[in-house]
């Protein structure tokens, strides 16, 4: 039988794939064991490196235009399979695993990456002496991916085999059962091209051509305009596909949590400070925010409470997480855990690459990090020796929390840990005289480093367990996993540096709406105290953080709650309307598998939203770049773009995409 044949024929997971196995019970995977199969080849090889581009530039740009990185496994799972359903490809199943893991380097290192380094610039308009170039961003994001692949490897066995059933895996099984059922793959595909298209140009005729405002406020109507004026009080809502779509991923649950959030902020804390403001005045004194506005009181006292929160949130994970860490640890130093790697096992759906080749390519990653933070980072022998230590520690024993905590719940505790990772080596740092802004430098470049570890490491045990499921071979997995980290920094490392020359990530006369950045804000203004040792709010920080311990207490995400409160208002607002229609859309039958095609076709509209969105703002962000100007493609429609014909024209077009995102969901049927 031919291997096509057997590929055709072998279309449903087997039985044991979810659950544990009995004494003498084996698995086996999908593909043939003792047979080689189509897994690389140079159409699989090409796809998972353009997957790797465009969903790097996508993830990159929404992870900072709203702090929210856009999962990249999903989507590049469902154009592998319609491509090669499309082009008739030949045992398709191997090579579209090959292709979804080298593709899905984009978001693990997109991830870490927007979380840290745009930190950088952010301090740099503190402190100008900071110059940062694409080498910094694309080797922190290099070396990260690298440290994060190779200490995963000699744990691949006992995440994957021999904790089979134990774990559940739930991003790892949703990107499976999509690879399995691939004679979808062709309508699935069309409908995410179809949606991304759209979601890009409705995104892109607000923000590169200005045919409507990208926002509606209260403002436009005059009660709104005393509301905002006298009590500071504004609400604001940005009519975004990329931001709505992702409510309707969240859900509404989470999407409620951040959206209330916010409105702590701008309906009460801005407020607040506005009336504390009046209260001093009244003893004769002055408000010294009556000549404020919202956004800028948001942006000077409420914005670094979310931070403190956002901070404290990272500690909460952690502190919730003690027992994943804790055996995590265990592993990380027993021979138990590792000893399953270090064997080349005489299966070929059991063959990692040679110890010998990852112990190498580990010291020789180290060597390049090492001469990287001397000469790139520019600080002194005793100081980088110190700093690479603390990289190869810390990532050594994070690695295999970051995969158990994927492999249990489906989320990376990462901001968490690189928070830790901050505050630790900046302590480290300092004991060895590197403090000020250099010190700020090499803070960052390392939590830059680890936060890519611990990213990739969560990420790529995700693809190993797909492709223990379906019968691919490891280290074929393990060696083409290199090249698509090489290319996804690379196109993190231009999108970054080109994103900050089009809209900044602090705000300017030049760059009036920054991107947000949220993370990366707040390890900014965690590492600067502590290099520095002023400069900022420790009272600020201090009640956000009481705020976080008091959602958590009350039984609420405080991260998603912390988000919210940093978050400019209008970027969060639209996620309820998303999470609102995922709500309606699960319930708008009374058949529960009619719901169900809904569903999933839903969230394929979204996704498409998403990446199309992101891709068409990178592509605006890249014009801008080029031509020096940040109004070329302005059609100059409105003499106002902000004025009240622009925002009601901004309703009109929102609704009319609503309507065609409920229209095109509801095309679904029960055996789509």
């Amino acid at each position: 039988m031919e291997p096509n044949e057997v590929e055709k024929k072998a279309m449903e997971l087997p039985g044991n794939a979810y659950s544990e196995l009995q004494p003498g019970e084996e698995y086996k995977p999908v593909l043939p064991e003792d047979k080689p199969v189509k897994e690389v080849t140079s159409w699989s090889v090409g796809m998972g490196l353009l997957m790797a581009v465009i969903f790097s530039a996508a993830a990159a740009y929404s992870g900072l235009k709203i702090g929210q990185v856009f999962e990249a496994a999903i989507p590049i799972s469902i154009i592998a399979v319609g491509a090669s359903a499309a082009f008739r490809r030949k045992n398709a199943l191997g090579q579209n695993v090959i292709i979804q893991s080298i593709g899905a380097s984009s978001g693990v290192i997109v991830a870490g990456a927007v979380f840290t380094i745009p930190g950088l610039y952010i301090l740099q308009a503190k402190y100008p002496e900071i110059q940062i170039n694409f080498w910094q961003i694309f080797f922190s994001s290099l070396f990260g991916g690298f440290l994060g692949i190779l200490f995963l490897i000699p744990f691949r066995k006992y995440f994957v085999k021999d904790m089979h059933g134990k774990l559940p895996f739930p991003e790892a099984t949703a990107t499976t059962e999509i690879l399995m059922t691939g004679e979808k793959g062709g309508n699935q595909a069309r409908l995410l091209i179809t949606s991304g298209l759209i979601g890009g140009l409705f995104d892109f005729c607000f923000s590169a051509f200005r045919l409507w405002s990208e926002e509606i406020t209260t403002r436009i109507i005059p009660a709104g305009a005393v509301l905002a004026d006298k009590f500071k009080m504004v609400l604001k809502f940005n009519v975004s596909a990329l931001i709505f779509s992702f409510g309707y991923l969240v859900g509404l649950r989470f999407a409620v949590i951040i959206t209330v959030g916010s409105l702590l902020s701008w309906l009460v804390l801005i407020p607040l400070v506005n009336e504390i403001g009046a209260l001093a005045a009244a003893n004769g004194g002055m408000n010294p925010f009556a000549a404020l506005s919202a956004e800028e009181i948001f942006a000077t006292y409420v914005r670094p409470i979310g931070i403190g929160a956002i901070a404290m949130a990272g500690i909460i994970g952690i502190i919730k997480s003690s027992g994943v860490i804790g055996s995590a640890f265990k592993l990380a130093v027993s021979k138990k855990g590792v000893a399953g790697g270090v064997k080349e096992q005489g299966k070929r759906t059991q063959r990692d690459l040679a110890m010998s080749f990852v112990m190498l390519f580990l010291f020789l990653t180290l060597i390049a990090v090492f001469i990287f933070l001397l000469f790139g980072v520019e600080i002194t022998l005793v100081q980088a020796i110190v700093a690479l230590l603390t990289i190869t520690i810390i990532s050594f024993l994070f690695t295999t929390v970051a995969a158990n905590a994927i492999a249990i719940v489906g989320s990376n505790p990462v901001s968490g840990m690189t928070l830790m990772t901050l505050i630790l080596s900046s302590v480290i740092l300092v004991a060895v005289g590197l403090e000020g802004w250099q010190g700020m430098v090499s803070g960052l470049i390392i939590g830059g480093i680890v936060c890519t570890a611990l990213s990739m490491a969560g990420g790529f045990v995700t693809d190993l367990k797909i492709g223990y499921w379906i019968g691919t071979t490891p280290a074929k997995q393990e060696s083409w996993k290199f090249l698509g980290t090489l290319v996804s920094a690379a196109t993190v490392g231009a999108v970054i540096f080109i994103l900050n020359e089009a809209y900044g990530f602090v705000a300017t006369p030049e760059h009036p709406n920054p991107m947000v950045a949220p993370q990366a804000n707040a390890m900014a203004a965690i590492i600067e105290p502590l290099m520095a040792g002023s400069g900022v709010s420790w009272m600020l920080l201090g009640i956000g953080a009481i705020i976080a311990i008091l959602v958590n207490w009350l039984g609420i995400s405080p991260l998603a709650f912390a988000l919210g409160m940093f978050i400019p208002l209008p970027l969060n607002t639209p996620l309820v309307v998303g999470g609102l229609l995922n709500h309606w859309i699960n319930k708008s039958s009374k058949d529960k598998a009619l719901n169900n095609a809904r569903h999933q076709r839903a969230i394929l509209i979204s996704s498409g939203f998403i990446a199309g969105a992101a891709l068409f703002g990178v592509l605006g962000a890249l014009i801008i770049f080029l031509t020096g100007n940040g109004e070329v493609l302005n059609l100059n429609l409105w003499a106002d773009p902000h004025g009240t014909g622009a925002q009601i024209t901004a309703l009109i077009a929102f609704i009319g995409l609503l309507a065609y995102f409920v229209w095109e969901s509801k095309r679904a049927k029960k055996e789509d």
